[in-house]
């Protein structure tokens, strides 16, 4: 019988992004996706205009079903919250579904390249702090680790020992473990793991240059699935990174444009054979 992985998101139906994105990239790696909508959007919020339904009103009996029917889960994922009731809704659903052997993985989605998405005030910030403390697993970018600790955002200048600083600040949010993801140094790109009462692993590759939407929603649902199925999180984020950067690849030698996100479909194959 196959793992499920709850994933809590929104989806949208152009842009291949959130649960767009996840789902196919789950499903490859053998775990069943199941998802739970925080809003359905017509198309992701990078393109001029978009029709949007947010769906916390619906989040709460459409949760009370699965525990109804006694649902349980292998892994949870929590992506884009929309607002903190949404977030207070997520707790709930934790509270209830995470049993001692059930991985949860934040992806706290709260901004990239220094600055926040429109949606993200103080109120979500806050409510993202207090999600991290059941996680097992946080995969902040640099933006999300620098709102999360209040630490002041520059782009360049990050040495390893100022890296462990942040993951360690992290942690003492109480996450398990943190995956801080797409530090950019050069020609290179590193990913920082750093598990409670160790010390931090730095995974560096190649950088290949590309600004996808989606790109941090791909990574994440490698990483759970991978969790998911047994793998140790040092290989699972080798093994997310290394999906990541093939669609990043093989999007620029097809032209795909940035908003429309990764061509995972031309990559699924490679997952597959994990």
């Amino acid at each position: 019988m196959s793992k499920k992985l709850a994933v809590i998101s929104d989806i949208a139906g152009y842009g291949r992004c959130a649960l767009t994105a996840a789902i196919p990239v789950i499903s490859a790696l053998k775990v069943q996706c199941c998802p739970v909508v925080t809003a359905v959007l017509s198309n992701h919020a990078g393109y001029p205009s978009c029709y949007f339904d947010d769906y916390t009103d619906r989040m709460t009996p459409y949760i009370g079903e699965w525990k109804t029917l006694g649902f349980e889960m292998d892994g949870i994922m929590t992506g884009f919250l929309g607002s903190a009731r949404q977030a207070e809704i997520v707790t709930d659903f934790i509270q209830h579904f995470k049993r001692r052997d059930t991985m949860l993985l934040v992806d706290p989605t709260m901004g990239d390249h220094g600055t926040r998405y429109r949606i993200c005030d103080e109120e979500i910030c806050d409510a993202m702090r207090e999600l991290i403390v059941y996680a097992d697993i946080i995969t902040p970018n640099l933006t999300e680790a620098c709102l999360l600790t209040e630490t002041p955002w520059q782009e360049n200048g990050w040495s390893r020992r100022r890296l462990s600083d942040l993951t360690f600040k992290l942690l003492m949010l109480g996450a398990g473990a943190v995956v801080l993801t797409g530090v950019v140094k050069g020609n290179s790109i590193m990913n920082v793991i750093h598990e409670k009462g160790k010390e931090p692993i730095f995974q560096t590759a190649h950088y290949v240059e590309g600004s996808y939407h989606g790109t941090g929603d791909i990574f994440a649902a490698v990483l759970g699935a991978s969790v998911v199925r047994g793998v140790e999180l040092e290989e699972a984020v080798r093994r997310a990174a290394a999906f990541t950067r093939k669609c990043v690849e093989k999007s620029k030698a097809l032209g795909t444009e940035e908003r429309e996100g990764l061509c995972l479909e031309e990559c699924l194959g490679y997952l597959m054979k994990l």
